[in-house]
């Protein structure tokens, strides 16, 4: 999957080294948040060393669909990585991840609290000192102490003990997860920030730092406008569906041909707006003259834009609000957006011999970033990653015969 292909061969590839060029990321994490930031990291240069356990990255089972016995989950958000599986349960796993975070600048994990102290590898007692410019982040469900601390999280069950399923859906389904991991998604995106950070300060310091990263707190720090209300108005905000809870109109509406989402954002854009579809009359209504006005009357005015928008093709519709400077777009399905001219030019979605997957989105001007590597095979480098930090064949062949180094998945 990862044999050589000329990077002028693929679309939305890495052409410079990338702003974290010389970037050394140890990572020992698994699923989704942690790969979803260390595979941003790569995209802009960094060197990621994926650490897998024996048995694997379970997401690589996460499928149908598979790619030469890989998933589609493990495969979108692995790539530019390399590859060493490590039995880190072993005394001499653990002296291996030891020598290769010898120049490392970051170690990320998302074991349990507490198993890399259990180890003797915790940050506190060992790691910071002997590694003192090493930047450690740890991702967990919900932290390492508190009345949840130390327990397993997963992203739907935060979802719902934050409340994101609690604004989700609307009065006739009830609380309703999410469709993408938006949790796993944000703490891996919060994390990349952190990371970002703290080297940043590091510079000034020369000292590294541990980073508590929880789902837990990541997907609560989500919760806007809803948190926002609640504190002001002291009300359990309810799930509103499609429409915004404080904006209107905002919402899903049918045409003749599609369906579309209209974003009219404050009282000027709605006369815009109004006079755009030729009722230049809405806006003087008593019921919708103002944004309170129009929430309290969101029946209404739904009722009126419905019947107006009926006769429309919605994709030209969109198109002729866009350019007329009025948010507005068709609601696409995830094949129709992928295949869309404007994914295709800002390439987001990018290819690599038989690798496709989504493009970065942080579109930089001196060093793009990209896709530089397919998803890797397991323990693919490992050879040539323990031969970078000093071992000899002999022992890696050592390390391979003691179960150390894994070099086919354990069952």
């Amino acid at each position: 999957m990862t044999d050589a292909i000329p990077m002028t061969e693929g679309k939305g590839l890495a052409l410079s080294p990338g702003a974290l060029a010389g970037l050394k990321v140890i990572d020992l994490t698994r699923v989704l948040g942690g790969p979803y930031c260390t595979m941003i990291l790569s995209d802009h240069g960094a060197e990621v060393i994926k650490i897998e356990p024996p048995q694997g990255d379970e997401v690589r089972d996460w499928g149908p669909p598979f790619q030469e016995q890989t998933a589609s989950y493990f495969l979108g958000v692995n790539r530019n990585k390399r590859s060493l599986a490590l039995d880190l349960g072993k005394p001499e796993g653990r002296q291996v991840l030891l020598r290769l975070l010898e120049g490392a600048d970051v170690l990320i994990e998302n074991y349990k609290p507490g198993a890399m102290e259990k180890w003797g590898i915790g940050y506190v007692d060992t790691l910071s000192k002997r590694f003192p410019g090493l930047v450690h982040c740890r991702v967990s469900g919900f932290g390492p102490d508190g009345p949840l601390g130390a327990l397993p999280g997963y992203d739907a069950i935060i979802q719902a003990m934050v409340g994101l399923m609690s604004i989700n859906g609307d009065a006739s389904t009830g609380p309703t997860r999410m469709g993408t991991p938006i949790v796993d998604l944000a703490t891996g995106l919060y994390s990349a920030i952190a990371i970002l950070m703290a080297l940043q300060e590091r510079t000034r310091s020369g000292q590294g730092q541990f980073l508590d990263m929880s789902l837990h707190d990541c997907g609560m720090a989500l919760l806007h406008p809803q948190a926002a209300n609640y504190f002001l108005n002291d009300r359990r905000p309810k799930a509103t569906g499609n429409p915004h809870p404080n904006i209107a109109p905002y919402s899903k509406y049918r045409t003749k041909t599609c369906e579309v989402f209209l974003a009219v954002g404050n009282d000027p854009a709605f006369r815009k707006f109004c006079t755009f579809l030729s009722l230049p009359h809405l806006p003087d209504d008593p019921r919708f003259r103002t944004n309170g006005d129009r929430l309290d009357n969101r029946e209404a005015l739904t009722e009126i834009l419905e019947a107006r928008l009926a006769a429309e093709d919605g994709h030209d519709l969109c198109d002729r609000m866009l350019k007329a400077g009025l948010p507005a777009g068709p609601v696409l399905h995830v094949d129709e957006a992928m295949n869309a001219p404007h994914t295709a030019h800002r390439q987001m979605v990018t290819e690599l011999g038989s690798y496709r997957g989504l493009g970065t989105p942080i579109k930089m001007s001196r060093t793009p970033g990209g896709t530089r590597a397919a998803p890797p095979r397991f323990n693919e480098h490992g050879d040539d990653i323990l031969a970078r930090h000093g071992y000899t064949a002999e022992e890696v062949a050592a390390l391979k015969a003691q179960g150390i180094v894994v070099a086919a998945r354990r069952t």
